[in-house]
């Protein structure tokens, strides 16, 4: 009874946290939006701006709200999201719960992709480097890492849809289907080809800090008293890291793999438009650069949400598997 007590408030607290998360980031954001240097008449019309008149200008302004004040902006769109609309587009001319829908699928499947091959080649990197301290593959490592960690993930997209897009043609060069066939062709085999190199590109930048990391616990264990005792009573390599290191750092590696949502979703932003990729980045750009409110706004929160929940994921995680937060959840 008590566990379900404590599981109780920390599931209350974690939603009380997320709904002021979402109210402070709405409204910074739409603050932020309103110092914008974009006119979102101009970016809504397009190049037929100079055929419109100041009458048809107002008009355009009275249907989209732009003619009231921020105050009255915000508050309509804070009442209308409370009642789950979160408003059209201007750019799209659609709900924008029906473009994130449309949207959020493509994304999820990219960054999952990513997702688990970074984690997965971070967390053997880390190992074999801890395993090889001080060796060569040790420094190789490492210098991957630190150069990835240091390098802007456009210039890696860049690169790569340079080389296997343009220079080899292996692969496409950019969308998330092929160019001009019909929808109910496009197979699963088509949209995975397409997804390889924004895939690639995220999960390249997402292996310096898992690996990095890994291989930091990993040689601290291996420092420590009883794997002394271990190696002198024979034990080695493999069988040394499968009973004694394992169960020590791959807790620290899932915990910083759910928190790294935030920097995935950066990076889906920025590979997905050197792609060309339809998800919810270069939606999130679009709206940007063309004034989008309701539709930047929207995707802000969607965004929140995503990383809130990695970070509750990890901290889910780490009471399940330590008995000490487990204790302290309950108490």
């Amino acid at each position: 009874m008590e566990d379900r007590m404590g599981w109780a408030r920390f599931v209350g607290f974690k939603m009380l946290r997320l709904l002021s998360l979402l109210a402070g980031v709405g409204v910074v954001s739409f603050i932020l939006m309103q110092f914008s240097p974009v006119d979102p008449v101009e970016a809504y019309i397009g190049g037929d701006m100079i055929r419109v008149s100041a009458e048809q200008r107002s008009l355009i302004e009275e249907r989209w709200g732009l003619n009231d004040s921020p105050v009255e902006r915000l508050f309509s769109w804070g009442q209308a999201l409370v009642q789950g609309d979160l408003g059209t587009s201007m750019i799209y001319r659609q709900p924008v719960a029906d473009i994130i829908q449309e949207r959020f699928m493509n994304s999820v499947a990219l960054m999952a992709v990513a997702w688990v091959l970074s984690g997965l080649i971070g967390f053997g990197l880390g190992v074999a480097a801890a395993m090889r301290r001080d060796s060569r593959l040790d420094r190789l490592i490492c210098w991957y890492c630190y150069t990835l960690a240091s390098t802007p993930v456009f210039w890696i997209a860049l690169l790569l849809l340079m080389v296997f897009g343009v220079w080899l043609g292996w692969l496409p060069i950019g969308l998330g289907v092929p160019a001009g066939m019909a929808a109910d062709q496009v197979t699963w085999g088509d949209r995975a080809m397409h997804m390889i190199l924004p895939a690639l590109t995220l999960s390249l930048t997402g292996v310096a800090a898992i690996a990095l990391h890994t291989r930091q616990k990993l040689v601290d264990v291996l420092d420590s008293d009883y794997i002394l005792f271990a190696r002198a009573r024979g034990e080695r390599g493999v069988q040394l890291f499968r009973r004694h290191g394992f169960r020590h750092v791959v807790l620290p590696a899932l915990t910083l793999q759910f928190a790294s949502f935030s920097e995935l979703f950066g990076g889906a932003v920025l590979a997905e438009q050197v792609f060309s990729y339809p998800g919810l980045g270069q939606a999130t750009v679009q709206a940007g650069l063309r004034g989008d409110v309701p539709l930047l706004l929207g995707l802000v929160l969607c965004s929140a949400i995503f990383v809130f929940t990695g970070n509750m994921l990890a901290d889910i995680l780490y009471h399940i598997i330590d008995p000490r937060m487990k204790e302290e959840a309950v108490g």
